[in-house]
């Protein structure tokens, strides 16, 4: 199911009697919803499944946090979880995640599980990654493109650089 905001404009009577005798204007509010795909979940391609792609910055290393966009985090990662999943995030919570550095033909899958791993919510709308432990693990430096995405069959998310030093 996808998930998406729902957003209370209109006040209900009694939401508009109590705002008058408090003497504050009626706040809009939101709630997350679980809605029916009107289509198909992204088809994830075996041969490049990476759904989310990233250029590295500089602060993105030195902060341990990745930065996803809403549409990301709703498109690629939400859609497959509970809305309790969601909504244990978006009450501001860390959502402490698996992820499985699958590096590549060199060197044999790495699993990340601990404080430093997780996906909480960030500023304006967007979510926060902590990958610390994954940076250094595989050596990512400012301009390396990562890939991710969510592997339903196992709940965890999957993790790759794709190139090294894409802006040089």
């Amino acid at each position: 199911m996808k998930k998406t905001y729902y957003y209370k404009f209109i006040p209900s009577k009694a939401e508009e009697e109590e705002a008058k005798r408090n003497k504050k204007p009626f706040q809009v509010t939101r709630e997350l919803v679980e809605i029916r795909d009107l289509y198909a979940p992204p088809t994830i391609d075996p041969m490049n499944p990476w759904q989310i792609k990233k250029v590295v910055t500089n602060a993105d290393i030195i902060t341990g946090k990745l930065v996803l966009s809403h549409h990301e985090v709703f498109e690629y990662i939400f859609r497959y979880w509970t809305l309790d999943m969601c909504n244990y995030v978006l009450a501001g919570n860390r959502f402490y995640a698996v992820i499985w550095d699958v590096g590549g033909e060199e060197k044999p899958p790495v699993r990340h599980h601990n404080e430093n791993v997780y996906l909480e919510i960030g500023p304006h709308d967007t979510y926060m990654m902590g990958w610390m432990d994954v940076a250094r693990n595989a050596a990512v430096k400012p301009n390396d493109e990562v890939g991710m995405f969510w592997q339903t069959r196992t709940g965890t998310i999957q993790f790759k650089v794709l190139r090294h030093g894409v802006l040089n």
